[in-house]
């Protein structure tokens, strides 16, 4: 990242166009990024008794712009120490380095003993995707630290997990010799210098060369991990009957558990007079909270015992708990609409504060990130006032597209706000089923492009950066090249994103319009017609930069979806105008 960096001038926000081309190669016209890009690092070094040392590896981690460290775990038996930092891609990617660096001056291998298996001084270091971000950009990370990593220090470097060289894969597909970290660790430290005298072994980074004061490191990516405990009124045994019934392992290959990517055991919790069952959800989009409560929940009632809440051990995705949230709701028959209400929903059903207070401040990852996680929104903070000015100011961004947002985002407010005072009230209430199906699209569809005020600002600002890279070299010649092109797919995905986003809302719409509360006809009215402008004023952002693209099938298809959009939202915005108007006439 940091050559990377040095060749883009130091421009950070040209270095994400570049990594965001990179990992949306995968989609010849680009892809739109509206979450907060936010990416887990969890580095394991191997000291765990020396605070002079931890504290000033959590030192060199809390230093680094744009990181926000998490957590500082020392165990002194293992004689190690975890380290959990969040933050964008480049900005962890150069807080680990910077941590690296500062372990190299202070632990000596040689001298190391614990309880824990070790391979390095910085023995693993796994990147996570927690929101904004694919699985792809996080496995450039890997690759960019364990260049920088190797080149900075002159130690091995060995990848992992989804960074794993895939070609040493197998015909059949299963795991490499050395794709898991216990393959890659295997005979530790002590027999690292043999190790590497073994071709099959060539570090993915830096020399096959023995360092004993380092050793070798790790650098991988994997899923996010919730440390989940559910609390049991029962014996420890009977908890770990449950475990077993549960978890993927189960009681072993012939008995295999019920749940998928979960490993778990049964304990006794001294403090709390009460069993746990402690799980450990490796995926939890495969096997949510939610779906490992319940399944404790109903082994518990065939055993006639009480589950009484459980906890979350360390942090989570916002993800996590509205998924419980929409289960719960749906479940239950219930309408809750806002986020703050969807969360207080899940740490309630789940029991998350049984133990200890569950304040999803300090326990849900994006809260505790700046801006809640919502990532930089200069002109979604200024007041009314002051964006208007800012729009009226002799600059070129904010403009239209910003503009364009905005309405787009007050017209499915409005919608919104329509739906909801037609809920609720007496006289309509045999259109509460109806309301219920209705209003969430439109709320959804708000949220969604609110992002996007700042991202079409945003995009042009890159793209303006780009243009600005030195042309003296071939290679400085191909990055501009690449960084503009990147910048122009954004400048032109961010308004399609918007107009695709709006139309998904029409049918609701129509269907809105034919029982809305009457005496909100005219806030419909120039809810649609906000819509429909935010179309259009996507459609002549996506046209104005269309022209620049290199590529002549991209561009052909953009402009196809862009004219496309432009019909869908003239069609439903009149399709509901005529339902108003026809009920008016009545």
């Amino acid at each position: 990242m940091e050559e990377l960096k040095k060749l883009c001038g130091g421009r950070d926000t040209i270095c994400r166009a570049v990594v965001v081309n990179l990992s949306a190669s995968s989609s010849p016209c680009g892809a739109v990024r509206t979450m907060p890009k936010i990416v887990e690092c969890v580095p394991n070094f191997s000291e765990g008794r020396d605070k002079t040392v931890i504290n000033a590896i959590a030192d060199a981690i809390k230093k680094t712009e744009g990181v926000i460290l998490l957590d500082v775990d020392p165990g002194p038996s293992t004689n190690r120490t975890v380290y959990t930092f969040v933050g964008s891609p480049e900005a962890v990617v150069q807080g680990a380095l910077n941590a690296a660096v500062e372990a190299y001056k202070r632990i000596d291998m040689t001298k190391h003993k614990g309880e824990h298996p070790r391979l390095g001084a910085m023995d693993v270091c796994p990147f996570v995707p927690v929101s904004g971000v694919e699985v792809e950009e996080c496995i450039y990370c890997a690759h960019q630290l364990s260049k920088s990593l190797s080149s900075a220090l002159g130690v091995p470097i060995f990848l992992y997990g989804a960074a794993a060289d895939r070609k040493l894969r197998p015909a059949d597909g299963t795991p490499s010799y050395r794709e898991t970290v216990p393959q890659i660790r295997a005979g530790e430290y002590e027999g690292l210098y043999e190790k590497l005298t073994d071709p099959r072994w060539k570090p993915d980074y830096g020399p096959a060369e023995f360092i004993p004061r380092w050793g070798a490191t790790m650098v991988g990516v994997r899923k996010f991990l919730i440390a989940y405990n559910i609390n049991i009124l029962s014996t420890k045994e009977q908890a770990h009957r449950i475990a077993l019934n549960i978890r993927e392992q189960g009681r072993g290959k012939s008995q295999p558990g019920r749940l998928r990517c979960v490993q778990g055991i049964g304990w006794w919790l001294d403090e709390a007079n009460m069993a746990q069952i402690s799980l450990n959800l490796i995926d939890h989009e495969v096997t949510p909270m939610h779906v490992a409560f319940e399944e404790v929940c109903k082994d518990a009632k065939e055993l006639k015992l009480g589950v009484v809440g459980s906890e979350v051990v360390g942090l989570v995705p916002l993800s996590a708990l509205l998924a419980a949230a929409d289960f719960y709701a749906e479940k239950e028959g219930l309408f809750v609409l806002e986020e703050e209400q969807r969360v207080r929903l899940a740490i309630d059903r789940m029991g998350l504060s049984s133990l200890h207070p569950f304040d999803p401040k300090k326990r849900i990852i994006e809260y505790r990130l700046p801006g809640g996680g919502k990532g930089e929104r200069p002109l979604l903070s200024l007041t009314a006032e002051n964006f208007v000015q800012s729009v009226a100011a002799r600059t070129p961004a904010p403009g239209g597209g910003s503009v364009s947002a905005l309405v787009g985002a007050l017209g499915a407010a409005l919608a919104t706000m329509v739906g909801q005072m037609t809920f609720g009230k007496k006289q309509w209430e045999n259109l509460d089923s109806t309301m219920r199906k209705l209003i969430p699209k439109f709320y959804k569809a708000m949220n969604d492009i609110l992002p996007l005020v700042d991202a079409d600002t945003t995009a042009f600002n890159d793209y303006m950066e780009a243009m600005k890279l030195p042309k003296n070299t071939e290679e400085e010649v191909h990055l501009r090249n690449s960084a503009m092109q990147a910048a122009l797919q954004q400048a032109i995905s961010v308004p399609l994103s918007l107009a695709e986003t709006i139309n998904t809302v029409w049918e609701p719409a129509i269907e809105l319009a034919k029982v809305s509360n009457i005496q909100t006809t005219s806030d419909l009215q120039v809810g649609v017609r906000c819509m429909e402008t935010g179309v259009w004023g996507a459609y002549y952002n996506a046209k104005i930069n269309l022209g620049g693209l290199n590529d002549p099938q991209c561009r052909d298809k953009l402009n196809q979806q862009a004219q496309k959009a432009v019909a869908t939202a003239r069609a439903g915005c009149k399709a509901v105008l005529d339902i108003l108007e026809s009920r008016e006439i009545q």
